[in-house]
């Protein structure tokens, strides 16, 4: 087979790539690949976190509000209402007329203050004020409804 000759007007097998800005366009190229996956990636981390903070607040906020509930049906002699703040586990414990019978005859709750939860142990404390002036620190205990998922009392220590 013949050699093609060399010289002017004749075309290589083949084009040689360019050089020119190829550096610049590849760098530019992977610096947009990163701010994307950075942007989708940073949204989704941020939801995240927007999730956990919330959940706790949740949590806390519904904690607060049972406890609150469970004092106020004690201090207002509403004992039913307080046995129906309890969860299922306590509810097993003690009939409604054993809670009823109980807790009307234990000291009578003059004024209570119901603390933040505890998101780590779920108790909340309450400090509480009794007709005869004595004040105790109550630790309230508490657990998810699994039917729920509302947040119930489950114990007072």
């Amino acid at each position: 087979m013949p050699v093609p000759p060399t010289g002017p007007g004749v075309a290589p097998p083949f084009a040689a790539p360019p050089t020119e800005g190829g550096r610049s366009r590849l760098w530019l190229g992977l610096g947009a690949g990163a701010l994307a996956l950075l942007i989708c990636c940073g949204g989704g981390g941020t939801a995240v976190v927007g999730l956990l903070v919330s959940g706790v607040q949740a949590i806390d906020e519904q904690g607060r509000t049972v406890s609150g509930d469970y004092y106020r049906a004690l201090a207002d002699g509403e004992y039913g209402q307080a046995y129906d703040q309890l969860c299922d586990d306590a509810k097993r414990r003690e009939s409604r007329q054993e809670f009823e019978r109980r807790a009307a005859a234990e000291p009578q709750i003059v004024s209570y203050r119901v603390g933040d939860v505890d998101t780590n142990t779920l108790t909340v404390p309450v400090d509480v004020t009794f007709a005869g002036g004595g004040q105790e620190r109550q630790q309230v205990v508490l657990a998810q409804d699994q039917q729920t998922g509302g947040m119930e009392v489950c114990g007072v220590n």
